[in-house]
């Protein structure tokens, strides 16, 4: 038995947090006696024996934080990569990186190799870490009951899981009001992701499409499944709809290198940008300034929620009690490619 517990598994057979049983492994004076002793007779009746995690940050904290990501050359991700990297460092940490891919075997193996190596914690980068079928998040769970997970920019509840990240339903939402109130009525919503972070985008747009009384159309909704770095592949897509007689006014793009594949279809087919279509991308990255016009985009708050995401890590690990979720808003950065 003494191999399969966990720390998780003492807290709840004593009706404490995973922190409380934590303090009473590390011998903290925090913790009055009655509870103490109620902790310390689970751990003798199951032989438990704390790993470095559940020791928080005395001798045998590894200070060493394990950092999974789908695909570090994804802009987006690394530039998160690069914030939480020097945010740690800054802080004492190093890091350890695995690159998943987004098959889910491979996603498991890489947590497994960070677990085995006695991280302090895991952050998960990206919203492709948390899946639509519970099922399929159990080994998010699992991981939990060793050591504290961090995820960026993905929403899920479960013990010791800690989520920063951005609302970008509300955010999304806004940018789609913004073209309605200036008259637009055919938006194109352009995406290339079905993750968490993804469906609440497009579940934003058509929020704000109904709200306005306005059929979402099957033809505006248009997934690229190409490469995010495939941005003539962006254009030909567009292009193809354009030809097969699809109108559009305004396009909106969950990521900004679909929205600079918009910008070159347009000046392809001599589109005037913003005065016959105006275009939004999201996470106001580099890539908005490689256009002419500059592209207006969405800035989810990047660096703030990877220092956020640093502070909640560090908190947990010291032991105090941090916010299980962090919710950063959004904001529309307008350029030249709108007149809102």
């Amino acid at each position: 038995m003494s191999n399969q517990m966990t720390i998780y598994d003492i807290s709840k057979k004593a009706g404490v947090s995973i922190a409380t049983v934590s303090r009473v492994l590390n011998g903290s004076t925090n913790v009055k006696p009655k509870t103490r002793k109620k902790v310390m007779d689970i751990i003798e009746q199951y032989g438990y024996k704390p790993n470095a995690f559940a020791r928080g940050l005395g001798l045998n904290s590894m200070k060493t934080i394990g950092i999974l990501c789908a695909d570090a050359s994804d802009l987006y991700l690394a530039k998160a990569l690069y914030y939480i990297e020097q945010n740690l460092r800054e802080n004492g940490y190093n890091s350890v990186l695995c690159c998943t891919g987004y098959e889910m075997d491979s996603r498991k193996e890489s947590l497994n190799l960070l677990l085995s190596q006695h991280v302090d914690s895991v952050v998960m980068v990206g919203s492709n870490f948390i899946m639509n079928n519970p099922e399929d998040n159990m080994y998010v769970n699992d991981a939990a009951a060793s050591v504290p997970i961090m995820l960026l920019n993905a929403d899920y509840d479960c013990n010791n899981v800690y989520c920063t990240l951005c609302d970008d339903y509300k955010a999304t939402q806004d940018a789609t009001e913004k073209m309605l109130n200036a008259g637009l009525r055919n938006i194109l919503y352009l995406y290339n992701s079905n993750s968490y972070s993804g469906l609440k985008k497009l579940a934003g747009y058509q929020s704000a499409l109904l709200s306005h009384d306005i059929a979402v159309k099957k033809e505006l909704l248009q997934c690229f499944k190409g490469s995010n770095e495939d941005i003539d592949g962006v254009k030909n897509f567009i292009e193809k709809l354009y030809l097969k007689g699809v109108k559009f006014d305004g396009i909106i793009a969950s990521d900004d290198f679909l929205a600079v594949g918009a910008m070159n279809f347009a000046r392809a087919n001599k589109i005037k940008v913003p005065a016959e279509l105006q275009i939004i991308g999201y996470n106001n990255s580099i890539l908005t300034h490689c256009s002419e016009p500059p592209i207006s985009s969405i800035d989810n708050r990047l660096e703030d929620m990877c220092i956020q995401l640093v502070k909640t890590l560090i908190g947990t690990l010291s032991q105090n009690e941090m916010p299980q979720k962090t919710i950063f808003s959004g904001e529309l950065i307008e350029r030249g490619s709108t007149k809102l």
